[in-house]
């Protein structure tokens, strides 16, 4: 039987599960949203109506939420006419429900008392819920009741330190083999790269999945640098991300949130039953810093049997059974008005300046910060340029627009400032101009305001779309929320506590291998030496056959064939003899001039290889898109023994005997002298077989 998930979340919560941006009074205090309620002032009104007010509930704990439902203030010009969906397990860093369509807001309401019910796509899993108000009737103010619908959340977690935790799943040795096995977890990681899980096939090959720096899933072997397949994206965002690991004989399917890719294995790791499924430490790689759910095992859970002290899981290091999680407000720069404006500094005993903040972005440029120098009369900016940080004129750091979290330092001290991108990293850069420093108004990140009349803030680059966090000045941490709550600096155009970036390729829109770069609002495909052409490198450049570059009014020569059109088989390089009524398709190999063939090594035989210009599949596609196909193949002998002892080896796949040879039919052992009757000796059907002290 189906589980039923739809009973209402919100209804029996108390006033004190509540929180808003701001009310217009106490009667329109966030406690009286509730659907179809009249208390108070029959629903929630911020004080002033804009993009920047927001309405919050906590449910008390994780939750599947399936649907949510909106209505406007109890009889009264106030609804909203659309909203976004936010949801955390923190009350920080806030993820925006999208739909499939990648489609941000949710339809609201056209009066003050119809309701608005909205099923959830995909359910998600969150204790906190925050909805954002994007346009209320223009004849009212937001006026808001909600109601949200699910049914409760359970998962088994566990946390790893990045040290010497981890768990060791021992597989029982009397099992009966599978041909399947499954892994699933959900992860959230603390650090961008770690091995997430390690399970250890035959002869001691291990199959390894680790949490990269560049922030995708890669499955590896270890101890070689055999990387398998490369899944995900931005999964160092401390949120869940799904994954599974299925083994079905010699082949691999991983899937990373809702992207699976197929790979092989080698048959020496067919099967898990021997040895073992571990989260645990790896010498050679960075261990798991972060949290997992959930982690099964062909229907086993582990993390509930690691709580349980079961014999089959060992546990090692500081592994704890929940999930703390480090709080940092991220903001969001969406575009051309955006900005973030901080106080400046205090002169501090040293005469010296800090400031530091973290970054991420798809674009190769925008401004970072800016400030007055006004000692000297003028302006610092720092900024990004074709990917890399200036200063002015003086560059540092390499591919910022990553999608990557980037740390930046400026300090001044003793008359020198210094920038410092990536601390944290080996590849850390330093810039060093000699003037002082000293910052007395205010610091502006991302952009300038919009209406500044005391040109305080002057911009002359593009404004910086991504995000920002861990700001610091004079080593003293920006409290963001202070900010949100107009307590602390100014800002504009900023979506406060969450990192709305995405990553549009992941996976790439990208046909035919071709590359795919970004900027914060579309992708690019690059085509140049794909053979394809398009947005997506979808239409090929190249015609199907030989006949149709004759048709084009070509002569023979050399053509890139593309067999498929605008399918997965990648151009071939062939000549095309026109010189016929018939156009050919010739292939070339590797072997056209005559070599003596040498015995093969431990076996009574002689062998050549005739290698193909073109792959297996480009051949099988040509064969069957032609009205005829034919090999040559001469084979010449003298004083042969047996019969036959003549024969050939290939065909598709790994290939197989035949012998036959000069165009008679497969499996007859017969040559052209069989064919027309003419063999040097009748008894054979072919002259290589008639053991005669000739060449034939």
């Amino acid at each position: 039987t189906l589980h039923v998930c739809d009973s209402p979340l919100v209804s029996s919560l108390p006033p004190s599960s509540f929180r808003s941006s701001s009310q217009l009074s106490t009667s329109h205090a966030p406690g009286f949203a509730k659907l179809n309620r009249r208390d108070g002032a029959g629903g929630w009104s911020p004080l002033i109506s804009d993009r920047y007010q927001w309405l919050e509930v906590d449910l008390g704990e994780r939750t599947k939420i399936t649907a949510v439902a909106t209505q406007g203030r109890y009889g009264s010009s106030d609804w909203l006419t659309s909203y976004l969906l936010m949801f955390s397990d923190t009350g920080h860093n806030w993820r925006q429900y999208r739909q499939e369509d990648s489609i941000g807001s949710f339809p609201g309401n056209s009066n003050a008392d119809s309701v608005v019910h909205y099923k959830l796509q995909q359910p998600a899993i969150a204790r906190f819920i925050r909805l954002i108000p994007l346009d209320w009737n223009p004849n009212g103010r937001i006026g808001l009741r909600l109601e949200t619908y699910g049914c409760p959340y359970t998962s088994d977690v566990v946390s790893f330190d990045g040290g010497s935790s981890g768990l060791l799943y021992w597989l029982t040795s009397g099992l009966k083999r599978t041909s399947r096995d499954v892994v699933t977890l959900k992860f959230k990681a603390l650090r961008n790269s770690g091995t997430l899980l390690q399970a250890e096939g035959q002869e001691g090959l291990s199959l390894g999945l680790e949490n990269t720096k560049q922030g995708f899933l890669s499955l590896f072997f270890l101890f070689s640098a055999s990387r398998l397949v490369s899944l995900g994206s931005l999964l160092d965002d401390q949120h869940w991300h799904h994954v599974a690991v299925e083994r079905r004989g010699s082949h691999l399917n991983l899937t990373v949130d809702k992207h699976t890719e197929r790979v092989q294995i080698p048959a020496d790791f067919s099967h898990w039953i021997q040895g073992e499924v571990s989260q645990k430490p790896v010498t050679s790689k960075k261990n798991f810093n972060g949290c997992l759910e959930n982690l099964l095992y062909n229907g086993h859970n582990l993390i509930e049997l690691a709580k349980n002290k079961k014999q089959q899981v060992t546990i090692s290091g500081n592994v704890t059974f929940s999930c703390a999680e480090p709080v940092s407000v991220a903001v969001t720069f969406t575009g051309p008005e955006s900005f973030l404006q901080l106080p400046g500094t205090t002169v501090s005993s040293s005469g010296g300046v800090s400031i530091g903040f973290q970054f991420r972005t798809w674009n190769k440029a925008g401004l970072l910060v800016t400030f007055e120098l006004p000692q000297q009369g003028g302006v610092a900016w720092l900024y990004l340029s074709e990917a890399r940080l200036r200063l002015q004129i003086h560059k540092s750091g390499v591919a910022l627009n990553d999608g990557q979290w980037h740390s930046v330092e400026l300090n001044s001290r003793r008359g020198r400032l210094t920038i410092t991108v990536d601390k944290e990293e080996r590849d850390s850069s330093q810039a060093s101009p000699s003037f002082p420093v000293t910052i007395e108004s205010h610091l502006f990140f991302g952009g300038c305001p919009v209406d500044d009349g005391s040109q305080k803030c002057r911009n002359p680059f593009n404004v910086f779309q991504g995000c920002m966090r861990l700001f610091t000045v004079d080593n003293q941490n920006m409290d963001l929320i202070k900010v949100q709550e107009k307590q602390l600096g100014n800002y504009s155009n900023l979506q406060i506590d969450m990192c709305g970036i995405i990553d549009r390729c992941s996976p790439s829109p990208c046909e035919h291998g071709g590359p795919c770069s970004q900027s914060w609002t579309v992708f690019h495909c690059n085509c140049s030496d794909s053979g394809y052409s398009g947005a997506t490198c979808h239409s090929s450049v190249y015609e199907q056959s030989c006949e149709a570059y004759k048709h084009k009014g070509n002569t023979s020569g050399h053509f890139y064939i593309d067999v498929d059109g605008s399918g997965p088989i990648k151009p071939q390089l062939v000549y095309c003899n026109m010189t016929e009524e018939n156009t050919w398709m010739v292939i070339q190999h590797n072997n056209t001039e005559l070599t003596r063939l040498r015995p093969s090594p431990g076996v009574n035989q002689y062998s050549i290889h005739f290698d193909y210009s073109s792959e297996e599949e480009q051949l099988l596609a040509v064969i069957k898109q032609s009205e005829h196909c034919e090999q040559e193949l001469s084979y010449h002998c003298k004083k042969s023994q047996g019969s036959p002892l003549s024969w050939w080896f290939g065909g598709p796949g790994t290939g197989r005997v035949q012998t036959y040879w000069g165009g008679a039919q497969p499996g007859s052992q017969q040559c052209a002298c069989g064919l027309q009757g003419d063999c040097v000796d009748l008894q054979h059907y072919c002259n290589c077989d008639a053991d005669r002290m000739e060449w034939y």
